[in-house]
């Protein structure tokens, strides 16, 4: 890809967009509160009218645009309504991030955070804005990649993960952020126990899924610093060279936990241009374009770069795939029982099935 033009590399930047209704700011006390808590890394305050703008999405915290002057920085804060115990903690995404930039480069700067629900009626935290393209379920009009160019994404793309995975967690303060042995079974009990909760009358059971996860649990686990939703959507890549990284987004999850059962999480949302038609009709990553890697080829090169062998990894494959489900059928739990009346959910048990399926099929084949 050539160098862009202003006007072109404008049209491709990732932007916000109209604020959905109820998710309004309350401008006047945020003005306010920025203007006494924000100082820009070059020590300036923010200056000028203050324009809003919000990102797309909404079923996890909110993000926002806010445009000055001489800066623009995000906002995020969690949902409105009733959260899960320990869900959208924006003080741990705030502290997580601040404490990790100066190990991992690819973390956005942390500019302030505040619990005083009386600014705009949450928590909230800002930080910088970077810039750049996000390849979203395909890349903006104008950004086309080579097969070369798409393999280097995908190379450069693992080999931040294989960075975020070799940080030195005692260096940076991150101990405390989690339990430590004992990941992967927590982790599979509770998506267990998550899945069946949130069963409904349509899905399959999942429990021989669940059983050879249970059954099968790795002998040995290394125990590191994990982002838990790594995929091309959360990444900022460079105007100029869409195969370089700027940024790693979207901290909401991550924990110390299994650098393999972060990769499958990775590898569940990770669409090839083979796929069926179910599978890419979830495609949320532009990984089918001609030059992506396949999953088996990403599982290869993380492998062969960490030293681990690829042949034991079905267990973090199903358990990836499985995590996916239990989430999917979490979500269309609260339609069928009309908690939610979004259309978009209606039909996601079919999913569901799919996933199951996927999983079952990878265990026939150990």
């Amino acid at each position: 890809m050539t160098t862009q033009t202003p006007h072109k590399a404008a049209s491709v930047l990732d932007q916000g967009s109209a604020i959905r209704a109820g998710e309004e700011l309350p401008t006047g006390p945020l003005l306010e509160w920025l203007n006494s808590e924000i100082k820009l890394p070059n020590g300036e305050s923010l200056s000028g009218d203050m324009k809003v703008t919000q990102y797309s999405g909404g079923a996890s915290n909110w993000t926002y645009c806010l445009s000055f002057d001489n800066r623009d920085v995000i906002l995020r804060r969690p949902p409105a309504g009733t959260k899960a115990k320990g869900a959208h903690d924006m003080g741990r995404e705030y502290s997580l991030q601040d404490a990790l930039k100066p190990v991992y480069s690819k973390v956005p700067a942390m500019l302030g955070y505040t619990d005083d629900e009386s600014v705009i009626g949450a928590e909230f935290y800002v930080m910088e804005k970077i810039n750049g393209i996000i390849p979203r379920k395909h890349f903006p009009r104008g950004v086309n990649l080579s097969q070369g160019q798409a393999r280097r994404l995908c190379e450069v793309a693992l080999d931040e993960l294989i960075n975020l995975h070799n940080v030195d967690i005692e260096a940076a303060n991150l101990s405390h952020l989690g339990k430590g042995a004992g990941y992967a079974q927590r982790q599979v009990l509770g998506w267990n126990k998550r899945y069946t909760n949130a069963k409904t009358w349509n899905v399959p059971s999942g429990k021989k899924v669940m059983r050879w996860l249970e059954d099968n649990l790795p002998a040995k686990e290394t125990i590191c610093m994990t982002h838990n939703d790594y995929r091309f959507d959360n990444l900022v890549l460079d105007v100029n060279d869409p195969t370089q990284i700027l940024a790693v987004l979207d901290w909401e999850l991550a924990t110390l936990g299994d650098p393999l059962m972060d990769l499958g999480n990775s590898l569940a949302y990770w669409i090839q241009a083979d796929d069926d038609f179910m599978a890419r009709s979830t495609q949320l990553q532009p990984t089918d374009i001609p030059g992506m890697m396949t999953r088996q080829q990403v599982i290869d090169y993380y492998c062969n770069k960490q030293g681990v062998e690829p042949k034991a990894f079905a267990f973090y494959e199903v358990y990836g795939l499985f995590r996916l489900a239990g989430i999917v059928q979490q979500i269309y739990y609260r339609y069928h029982h009309k908690q939610t009346h979004n259309k978009a959910y209606k039909n996601m048990w079919t999913f569901v099935h799919y996933l199951l399926y996927r999983c079952n099929k990878i265990t026939k084949q150990q």
